[in-house]
Order: structure tokens, then C-alpha cells, then sequence
């Protein structure tokens, strides 16, 4: 017999919760319900597929051990005709969570393991639903301007400003950090000869390379001790949570790449798709040591900003591993003989 419940309470949002255990949701809206979220439950995942093919949804909450379908098949499922849907996957221990690549590759936008405490939970999901309303607002943009092209660029850009900006007040010591990696990428694509149009598109992808930062909790995002492996886990999603943001927006589409791939590391050993050398896409590997200089160059809560010459060595170190090669001899050039130009950008941010 299906199984059908829904509270009806005052939210803007609608949000959906597929679980086997009827005791998880019953849980889960009593939790919700206090918060005042409107939330539609299913302990069959093939009925609320089928509800998701008539009812439009802001975001979903996925048991990923179910039967007939586990939760990764019901997101495959999904994203053969929603795209836009945030989901959070459910795990019942955070070893069962899947893997990075696995998120990244069926676009699901975090997970929490399951508890008695619903707190984390409750910091995702009103975390996740910022995002949901950036992708509303790109989409109303998208369609009021759908043939003025100069002034939908203007508008986007507009929007993600006021995001971004949202994004970097949570935390003081972040502040200027997307204008000086922007800069900073566009310093590195002029001394490589680059054309106009990558110069374009490495500055704006500079300015909006931490948007999906956005749908990071704050008490990770603000976390001033150590972060735990799953609290790290949670972080290293923010790429593919600034893809989901952006990727309405035809005007994006080319900084989508440096969103998605600038924490890529040229040893194959970053993510989100632990992609290799040339395999990591030109301006997110330049965009890449652009954002490592500068964190390495400013104050932190738990550091001051380093010497010159041991960011210096770090690049040095960390070329062919961490870094392109061609790329961090270009940098390492401009720090020695046109380091005037970083200071210039130090102080205008």
C-alpha cells in the first residue's frame, strides 16, 4: 500500500522526504514542520519519482539504502527530467556516504548522516534552500531577458555580486578573496597571451570560483579548529553546489569550468573529478594557483598571511604536483620581476 503523508504549514518552499523507515519521517516532520517547511513524504521511491514527474519541487531529501531503488538509481531516475531539483542524500552512517565522485557525477548537491539530532540536517537544508533561490532568481532573469544579451549578462552579474557578497560577509578574513583571485587570473592570462575573450571569462570565473560556498552550512564554513572528514567532505562539495547555482544561465556557461575544476590538482589528486594535468581544463588551472597565492598571502583566524618567499617556495614545491607547471613558472616570473603589479591589487581589496 503506498504510503502518502503531507503537513500543510506556511512555507514558500516545497520539499520532499523518500525514506523506507517511516519512522525517519515521521521525524523528519516533526522537525520540519517546526521550522516551518512544507515537506511531502514517500516511503516507496518509485511513487514519489512519479510525484516528482507531476508537481515541481524546491528540494529533496534521499534515503540512499532503499528498496526497490537505492538512492543514487532514484537520482539517476531524476535528472532524466529535473534538473534543477537540490538533493541532499540521507546515509545511515557517514561510511555508507558515497563517494565524491559519485555525487559530482549523478549532481547531487551534499548528504547528512542520519541521527537523533536533526541540527545538521536542519543547516543543510536552509543552507541548500539559499541556493534554490539564486537558481529561482537566474531563471526569472533568464526568461524576462531571453533576447537582450548585454542586458542579461548585466543582470546575472548583478545577481552573483550581491550572492557573492553574501557569501564573503559570513567571514571577514575572506573578504576581496574572489576580486584578488579574479585579478590575479587574469595577471597570469595576459603574461601567457591569452585572448580577450579567456580574459573575460577568467575574471568573472575569479569573481564567482566560491559562489556554491553559499550552501555550506556557516557553522563549517566559520569553523575555526580543524574540520572533521565529514565537515571536509561538505566543503569539498561547494564546487559542484556553485555549478548547480550558475548553470541556468546561459551567459555562465564558460566559467562553469573554473567553478567546477578549480580545486583539480595536476597530480590527479584533487576534486571533485580528481582529473589529471592537461585533463583539468586551461583557465581552472590557472584560476588554481591563483587562489592558492592567495590564501597563502592573507591574514587567516588561525595564521597571518605568509612571507613572500615561503609562498614563494610553496609554488616552487608544489609545481607538477599541486600546480601546472608552465603555469606556476608563469606566476613565479611575475612574482620576481613584476611583483608591483600583485601589490597594486593587495590594495585595492
Amino acid at each position: 500500500m503506498r504510503k502518502y503523508i503531507q503537513e500543510v504549514v506556511t512555507s514558500p518552499y516545497k520539499i520532499m522526504a523518500v525514506d523506507d523507515d517511516s519512522g525517519i519521517l515521521d521525524s523528519l516532520k516533526v522537525v520540519l514542520k517546526r521550522s516551518g517547511y512544507d515537506l511531502t513524504c514517500f516511503t516507496n521511491p518509485l511513487d514519489a519519482i512519479e510525484q516528482l514527474k507531476k508537481e515541481k519541487y524546491d528540494l529533496l531529501l534521499l534515503d540512499f539504502i532503499m528498496d526497490p531503488l537505492h538512492g543514487d538509481q532514484v537520482v539517476g531516475e531524476i535528472r532524466t527530467f529535473d534538473r534543477d531539483l537540490y538533493i541532499l542524500l540521507l546515509t545511515g552512517h557517514k561510511d555508507l556516504a558515497p563517494p565524491l565522485q559519485t555525487l559530482k557525477q549523478l549532481d547531487i548537491q551534499g548528504y547528512c548522516e542520519k541521527s537523533n539530532n536533526f541540527d545538521q540536517l536542519l543547516l543543510l537544508i536552509e543552507s541548500g534552500l539559499k541556493s534554490v533561490d539564486q537558481m529561482h532568481i537566474i531563471s526569472k532573469i533568464n526568461k524576462e531577458l531571453k533576447d537582450k544579451n548585454e542586458e542579461l549578462e548585466k543582470a546575472y552579474l548583478d545577481t552573483i555580486e550581491i550572492l557573492r557578497y553574501t557569501v564573503e560577509a559570513k567571514d571577514p578574513y575572506t573578504k576581496g578573496h574572489s576580486d584578488r583571485v579574479s585579478e590575479y587570473s587574469v595577471l597570469i592570462g595576459k603574461k601567457m597571451g591569452l585572448s580577450e575573450e579567456e580574459l573575460h571569462t577568467l575574471k568573472i570565473g575569479g569573481l564567482f570560483h566560491d559562489i556554491g560556498k553559499i550552501g555550506i552550512p556557516d557553522s563549517i564554513l566559520l569553523k575555526e579548529s580543524k574540520l572533521d572528514d565529514e565537515e571536509y567532505s561538505q566543503v569539498k562539495n561547494h564546487p559542484s553546489i556553485g555549478v548547480h547555482i550558475l548553470g541556468n544561465a546561459e551567459t555562465f556557461k564558460d566559467i562553469i569550468p573554473i567553478v567546477y575544476h578549480h580545486h583539480e590538482r595536476y597530480d590527479g589528486r584533487g576534486y571533485p573529478g580528481k582529473l589529471k594535468g592537461e585533463e583539468i581544463p586551461l583557465l581552472a588551472r590557472i584560476a588554481c594557483v591563483a587562489d592558492a597565492f592567495d590564501a597563502m598571502t592573507s591574514k587567516r583566524t588561525y595564521r597571518n598571511k605568509l612571507p613572500i618567499e615561503v609562498v614563494t617556495e610553496e609554488i616552487e614545491k608544489n609545481s607538477g604536483t599541486q600546480f601546472d607547471p608552465k603555469i606556476s613558472k608563469v606566476f613565479l616570473d611575475i612574482i620576481k620581476n613584476d611583483y608591483k603589479e600583485i601589490e597594486e591589487i593587495q590594495k585595492k581589496y
